[in-house]
Parts: C-alpha cells; sequence; structure tokens
C-alpha cells in the first residue's frame, strides 16, 4: 500500500483517489513488469552463451557471426517499430513483443551449430527489438504525463530483472540443460505477459497534462535538422553506452571463467553483479538528475564506467574483476535512459525508436565485434573498448553541454 500511495502522488495536484492517477498508476506498475521481464529474459538467455558455444561447436568467431542474428533482428525490427507504435498504439505493440520474446527464448538451446543459431537468434532479435522500442515510447508518454524524471526507475526494473535472471542462470548452471532452463522462462514470461498485458491493453497512452502545439507536437511533422542533429547525438550517446552493456552480457561470463579460470557459478554472478550495481544506481537515478541535471550525469557516468571496465577487463584476480564489473555498472547506469528519454521527448515514438535503434544496435552489435577483436588478439583487449567508447559518452556529453537539448 505504501508503494500505491507513493505512485498515486506522483501527479502533481492529483489525489490519491482520483481515476487518473489510478490509471497512471497501474500504468506505471505493468511498464515496470514489463521492463523487468525484458531484463530478465535477456540475462537468462546469456547467462547459458558458454554451454550453448560447446554445445554448437562454435569458435568465438562462429559466435560472433551467430550473434549477429540477434543484432540484425532487432535493428531492423527497431526501424519499424516506430511506425507500428503510431498506428497500433506503443501498449499493444509492447505485448505482442512480449509474446514472441517468451516463445522464442526457448529456440537457441535446440540447435548443433553456429548457422542454425544464427537463424533462431534472429527471431529472439526481431522480438527483442520490437518490445524495447514499443516500451520505451510507452514510457516517454507517461514520464510526460507525470512530470517527473521517473525514467530511470524503468530501466531499474530492466536491470532489476537482470540481475535475477542471471542469479537464477547461475544456481541452476550446474544442474540444470540450457533446454529445460530457458523453456522455464518461456513460461514464465507468458505468465507474466498475461498478468500485465491486459493492462496495457485496457489503458490507452496518457496524453501529457499540457499538450504541445500541433506544429511542435512529437511526430506531429518532419523534424528540422537541428531537432534529427540533437536526436542523433542522444543516439549515439545510447550507442556508446550500451555497447558496454552487450559487452557485459554477451563476454563477461566467458571472459571470467576463459581467462581467470573461475568457477562456472562465479563467473554466471560476474553478470549478475554488473546488474545489481546498474539497479542501484537507476534506483537512485531520479534524484541524481534533480540534483545534478543530465550534463554531470552523463559525464559523471560515463568517466566511471571507463575506469571500471578498464579494471574489469585487466585485473588479474577474479575478485578485482568483479569489482570492476561493478563500478562499470554503477557508471553505464543512468547514460542510456537519459539519452532515450530526451530523444522521445523531442519527436515521440520516432525519437524513440531513431535513439533505441543506435542504442540497441551497439549493444547487439558491440558483442559480434568482440569476439573477432578476441580472435585476433585477446579478450581481455576486446573489453577495453567498452572503456574507451564509454569514455567517448562522457566526452560527446560534456561537448553538447551548450546545446538546448542537453540540460
Amino acid at each position: 500500500m505504501p508503494l500505491l500511495n507513493k505512485l498515486r502522488t506522483a501527479v502533481p495536484g492529483t489525489p490519491g483517489g482520483d481515476p487518473a492517477a489510478r490509471s497512471l498508476s497501474r500504468l506505471r506498475t505493468a511498464l515496470t513488469l514489463f521492463f523487468a521481464l525484458d531484463g530478465f529474459l535477456f540475462a537468462g538467455w546469456v547467462v547459458r552463451i558458454p554451454a550453448i558455444k560447446e554445445q554448437t561447436g562454435s569458435s568465438p568467431s562462429d559466435l560472433g557471426l551467430a550473434l549477429l542474428g540477434v543484432s540484425a533482428g532487432a535493428v531492423v525490427t527497431m526501424t519499424l517499430t516506430g511506425r507500428l507504435c503510431r498506428r497500433f498504439g506503443s501498449h499493444p505493440v509492447t505485448v505482442a513483443a512480449a509474446v514472441l520474446l517468451s516463445l522464442s527464448i526457448a529456440l537457441p538451446p535446440l540447435t548443433h551449430s553456429a548457422l542454425t543459431l544464427g537463424l533462431v537468434l534472429l527471431v529472439f532479435g526481431t522480438a527483442y527489438g520490437g518490445i524495447n522500442v514499443a516500451m520505451n515510447s510507452a514510457a516517454v508518454d507517461l514520464v510526460a504525463a507525470l512530470r517527473r524524471p521517473v525514467m530511470p526507475s524503468f530501466h531499474a526494473a530492466f536491470s532489476l530483472g537482470g540481475m535475477f535472471g542471471a542469479g537464477l542462470g547461475a544456481l541452476v548452471a550446474g544442474g540444470l540443460s540450457p533446454t529445460a532452463h530457458l523453456l522455464g522462462l518461456t513460461v514464465a514470461g507468458l505468465m507474466l505477459t498475461a498478468v500485465a498485458g491486459p493492462v496495457l491493453l485496457r489503458h490507452p497512452c496518457p496524453a501529457p497534462p499540457e499538450a504541445l502545439p500541433a506544429e511542435k507536437a512529437p511526430g506531429g511533422r518532419r523534424l528540422d535538422r537541428r531537432a534529427r542533429g540533437a536526436v542523433a547525438v542522444f543516439g549515439v550517446i545510447a550507442l556508446c553506452t550500451a555497447y558496454g552493456e552487450g559487452a557485459m552480457a554477451d563476454w563477461g561470463a566467458l571472459h571470467l571463467e576463459q581467462d581467470l579460470a573461475a568457477h562456472p557459478g562465479a563467473a554466471a554472478a560476474g553478470y549478475s553483479l554488473f546488474a545489481l550495481a546498474m539497479t542501484a544506481g537507476r534506483l537512485s537515478g531520479t534524484a541524481l538528475l534533480q540534483r545534478l541535471g543530465q550534463t554531470r550525469t552523463l559525464v559523471a557516468g560515463g568517466a566511471t564506467a571507463a575506469v571500471g571496465m578498464l579494471l574489469g577487463a585487466l585485473a588479474p584476480t577474479v575478485w578485482l574483476a568483479l569489482a570492476g564489473f561493478a563500478v562499470t555498472g554503477l557508471g553505464l547506469a543512468n547514460i542510456f535512459p537519459v539519452a532515450v528519454a530526451r530523444a522521445g521527448a523531442l519527436a515521440g515514438p520516432g525519437g524513440v525508436a531513431a535513439a533505441s535503434t543506435l542504442g540497441y544496435g551497439g549493444m547487439l552489435l558491440g558483442p559480434p565485434a568482440i569476439g573477432f577483436l578476441a580472435d585476433w588478439f585477446s579478450l581481455p583487449v576486446a573489453l577495453t573498448t567498452v572503456a574507451v567508447l564509454a569514455g567517448g559518452a562522457a566526452v560527446i556529453g560534456y561537448a553538447a553541454r551548450n546545446a538546448s537539448t542537453v540540460r
């Protein structure tokens, strides 16, 4: 009840018993569950990558090529989902993508070659790209209605779901096959969608409390060059940081197990620790943004993540590497949600789609790139590129400090 009352008072000047406040509260809860589901399912897949790599007999470069299936499916879908959201609404698209994501996660352990793995990951990537654009678009609308910078709280749910998904994977990695594990995640995903989906389908996207003039409304007309450039800037910032999230998801456990001789359970726990740190950072994200503002948050986060990933990639012991992973998670926590929220505020679902395509493109294209670099050099050296791009996000955020779109 205290949490519900807190959500009800999120709309200034609206009494807790007001139907509009109750509707926003239900929407926020349902969207939070979908963000958590996305992180939970994605983490459940990534912690089983080492086992599926062994099952398919893939080399690092073969695995990198197979992971391009996720990248290709997601990036192509992201470019189309903004249009689908404008036509059908972001809520129905979110629910449909959640069903497909839940079903497709059961497919990878059924494969026995890098080629077939890549093909089924196309389906998984399609669902992953669709749900991320759709639910972020829905969240942007809800943030505008609440008139509070609560976007990090949704991404905190994603990280929390990732933490639990990775933690569960760590617990069952030694005793449960990938097939049984991921099939169980399918059942869990469909059950949660059945609970939270009807809330989104019954409630339309909320309109901002103070509607913009028609000529300035996001999506109302083609954006001018300056606005498109601003959306692109936010997309590049998202790309630089999401690259690190993807690297940690797909290669963090393998680095601990292969380069530092960590136990499979400890290796899987590495991503769980990273997700826990991101969750903590995002839960405090609203207060941090209100205190520091967007530019300082971006710069401090990028610099922190760069230092943390250098430690995580080059540390000689498992415990130091885990500490580096945690620092990286804290640094990356709020950069992506800030970038996507600002793009959505500028251009509606189209802005979210553009920034998300760049951002999640970094998350999904980064791991294959790291696979090739690991073959050419080594995995620790390849992971230092995460630090380079995190530092780049800090530089871009600082360079854009005087732009009206970055405050």
